[in-house]
Order: structure tokens, then C-alpha cells, then sequence
């Protein structure tokens, strides 16, 4: 079961996971998530919530393991309203985590990120790096692990959490994609201003330490994002421990970086309105995955900058408006 399988990363592994012939169906409330982004897959349409309908989905379908992507992700918004993030990120995945102790459920695939981490203390985050959030997002991730971990220590409830840095890109044939509303990912940003969608992109800040003077940031593909979840799956089905992982391209692109990729790869300007920098902006937020590289045996189909933004121009290219549903 993908959980938040309508969304813009449930959505490419549900598609992943049925391409690898395994019999997966998405469990969405559809609040940000798609009808369209599941294509053909089942959509089981609830929220985690919903205690009776969890549980009988769960033992209805035979469920053996569990995808969770239903979360929200906005990190400005979970700092004016954290209410709704500790309701819906950390006390709806503890009923889902209960329906699945009911129902003989125990392994489980979690969406996680490098916001546990909070402010780098290194140049390279990282399974070491200290975890210690400063903003209630990344607060609602961590107290989700660390549930994990004492499920797992106590009931048996294994569990693989990915620490992922920046999605990007979509599906290379352009039939999924990314659709937010509202959209604050830097990528599809630029796309949007290379349509003539917005009239500019702002760039907080031209005089960092790094080569350009721009923040920089790691960016992974959704389908090598998507990899790593199926992956974890099969380290929990060979009956390996419970583990966290990093993802990430290890390298890092700048903002500036983007911005000329996508003038490359659309043929189209992009007009920049650069301005300070903005409070808690780190120079360069750069994942170490060699962890995931090594115990997973992971590995990056899609990982440069142009395959990204190439997917990335395709979807937005053949849907303007995103999803019609």
C-alpha cells in the first residue's frame, strides 16, 4: 500500500513498484494528491485517520508492506501552523502505524528528510550527522523515526526511513509529474518562468562562499528516489534490520546552475531579481548517500542536472496546468 500515493513522489513509486510487477495500490485523501497521478493503479480514496477503513484495507487487500508518503512538506507553513503538522504528520502515521500492528503489517517504508538534520556542521551530511531540526517539519519527521525505532524495538515493526534532500525531474515519457499548489520547489519555479508563468525568479542572496555566490543544493531524480524505496523493501523482505538512509546526487547544483540548465534546455531566458539573503539560508545542504550506496546497493540512473530539468520541461511542457483532476 502507498500511502499518499496520488502525490508527486508516491505517485512515481507506485508506478515503479507495479512496473516491477508488484501488486501495489495507492491510500490518498487526495487533500494535494492527484486521481490522474496513479494512472491505472487502484486508488483506495481515505485518510489515515480513518482507523475502521486503514485496517480493513489493509487486511483486505493482504497487505505485507507499507509506503508513507502522506505527509505535509511545506516548511514555512508548518512553522505558522504546527498544529496541523504534528496532527498530520506525526499522530495520523501513529494510527497508521496501530492499524498496521492490527492487521500483521510489519514493514514499513518511510519517507523521511534531510530536514532532521537542520543546520549543517559538515560539508557532506551523513547518517552520523547530528539531528536536530529548526522548524516543526523537520521536528514532525524526526518523532516519527524515533517512534519507528521503539515500534520496531518493541512490537517487531521494521522499518527502512529515507533521508532524501530535493526531488526534481518527473517520469521520462512525461505521463506523471510534479503539481503543486501552492509550488515552492526551485525547479519546476524556473520551468514556470521559462512558460512565462511568472515573470522572474528571485535569488536569495549572490554572495555566499561558493563558486557563483548562490546557495547550493542536492537534487535527485524521482524515479532514483523512487529506486531507493523499492530497494528498502527488498533489504526488509530479505529480513535485514530496520536502517535509515541518506539520497541524494552527492554532488550539488547551485541556484544559478538551474537557472542556466533550464535556459538550456527550453531555449528560453530566464530574468533573474536577486535579492538578499533569506534568515537560515545555509551556504550548501550536500547528502553523503554512500550508506544507501552501500547496504542497498543503490545506484543513480538519472542523477545530472540536465536529465532532471530534461523530464522535469517534458511533464510541464505537455501539461501546462498540471493534473486536470
Amino acid at each position: 500500500m502507498v500511502a499518499g500515493g496520488a502525490g508527486y513522489i508516491g505517485s512515481h513509486c507506485l508506478w515503479l513498484l507495479r512496473q516491477r510487477g508488484y501488486d501495489a495500490f495507492a491510500y490518498d485523501n487526495l487533500a494535494e494528491g492527484h486521481r490522474g497521478a496513479v494512472l491505472d493503479a487502484d486508488l483506495v480514496v481515505g485518510s489515515l485517520s480513518d482507523t475502521d477503513l486503514l485496517t480493513r484495507t489493509l487486511r483486505d487487500r493482504g497487505v505485507e508492506a507499507v509506503f508513507h508518503f502522506a505527509a505535509s512538506c511545506y516548511v514555512g507553513v508548518s512553522v505558522d501552523n504546527p498544529a496541523s503538522y504534528y496532527d498530520n504528520n506525526v499522530a495520523t502515521t501513529l494510527n497508521l502505524l496501530d492499524a498496521m500492528r492490527a492487521s500483521d503489517v510489519n514493514r514499513f517504508i518511510f519517507s523521511s528528510t534531510c530536514a532532521t538534520y537542520g543546520n549543517p556542521v559538515q560539508e557532506y551530511m551523513d547518517e552520523t550527522h547530528p539531528q536536530w531540526p529548526i522548524n516543526p517539519y523537520g521536528w514532525t519527521k524526526f518523532m516519527v523515526e524515533r517512534i519507528l525505532a521503539d515500534y520496531d524495538s518493541a512490537y517487531g515493526l521494521r522499518h527502512v526511513a529515507l533521508r532524501y534532500f530535493n526531488a526534481a525531474g518527473a517520469h521520462p515519457e512525461g505521463s506523471i509529474g510534479e503539481h503543486h499548489d501552492p509550488e515552492t520547489h526551485l525547479i519546476p519555479l524556473v520551468i514556470h518562468a521559462a512558460q512565462g508563468r511568472r515573470s522572474d525568479i528571485k535569488v536569495f542572496g549572490d554572495d555566499y562562499d561558493t563558486p557563483d555566490g548562490t546557495c547550493i543544493r542536492d537534487y535527485i531524480h524521482i524515479l532514483d528516489l523512487s529506486e531507493a524505496h523499492i530497494l528498502g523493501l527488498e533489504h526488509l523482505r530479505a529480513g535485514k534490520p530496520s536502517g535509515a538512509f541518506n539520497l541524494g546526487n552527492g554532488a550539488g547544483y547551485s541556484v544559478m546552475e538551474v537557472i542556466r540548465m533550464v535556459e538550456e534546455v527550453t531555449g528560453k531566458p530566464i530574468q533573474r531579481d536577486v535579492q538578499g539573503r533569506r534568515v537560515g539560508d545555509p551556504p550548501r545542504l550536500v547528502g553523503n548517500s554512500a550508506h544507501a550506496q552501500e547496504v542497498l546497493g543503490w545506484t543513480q540512473q538519472y542523477g545530472d542536472l540536465r536529465t532532471i530539468i530534461e523530464t522535469a520541461w517534458r511533464w510541464h511542457s505537455e501539461h501546462p496546468d498540471g493534473f486536470s483532476e
